[in-house]
């Protein structure tokens, strides 16, 4: 279940950690923010589960204006810097990714995630939940290992030292698409 929900968080932590390289720090701001925000995913969903409706359903869909709002901003720095198609932005993040970016794209890419696990979860009762919990916290460590491991292979790190840069914006505006049309927001 965990890898299901998570697939498409896999090549946006490939694409954090493609940015991270050469950066000091900014590896662990990565894993730091994908477990944050898979913290708060938990969280939601146990709360959903118990009832408390942390968040409402109606919300969920509206978590897709995160990624699309950081996916314009990645693009607009990007052009500002005078990206010409064949090298990074001249003003792209010195440190690399940050902890709260991470984890807001976490968070936002999470509605499905929440949307699945609720409904296991409230099936699964409290120690289920525990055994839940356990298993994703280390999924969320082998999903960090994964994307590390697939952005340091000379092929896709090469790739992503050329593309980096437009790659997540784009992928970042798609997933917030996807979110807010998938979610039925606007009426969409």
């Amino acid at each position: 279940m965990f890898a299901v929900t998570n697939i498409d968080d896999l090549l946006v932590l490939t694409l954090f950690f493609g940015q991270a390289a050469g950066h000091r720090g900014a590896v662990a701001r990565v894993v730091a923010g994908q477990y944050l925000g898979f913290g708060v995913i938990l969280a939601a969903s146990v709360a959903g589960a118990y009832g408390a409706r942390l968040l409402p359903s109606g919300v969920l869909p509206y978590l897709g204006v995160v990624p699309l709002a950081l996916g314009l901003g990645a693009a607009w720095t990007g052009r500002r810097g005078g990206w010409d198609g064949e090298r990074p932005p001249a003003v792209s993040a010195p440190a690399g990714p940050g902890l709260w970016q991470v984890a807001a794209v976490t968070v936002a890419s999470g509605g499905d995630n929440i949307g699945v696990y609720v409904p296991v979860f409230a099936a699964a009762g409290a120690t289920g939940i525990s055994v839940y919990t356990a298993v994703f916290v280390v999924g969320v460590g082998v999903w960090c290992a994964s994307a590390r491991y697939l952005s340091t292979r000379p092929v896709i790190a090469n790739a992503l030292a050329r593309w980096g840069h437009v790659l997540l914006p784009v992928v970042l505006i798609g997933i917030g698409l996807i979110i807010l049309i998938d979610g039925g927001a606007f009426g969409l």
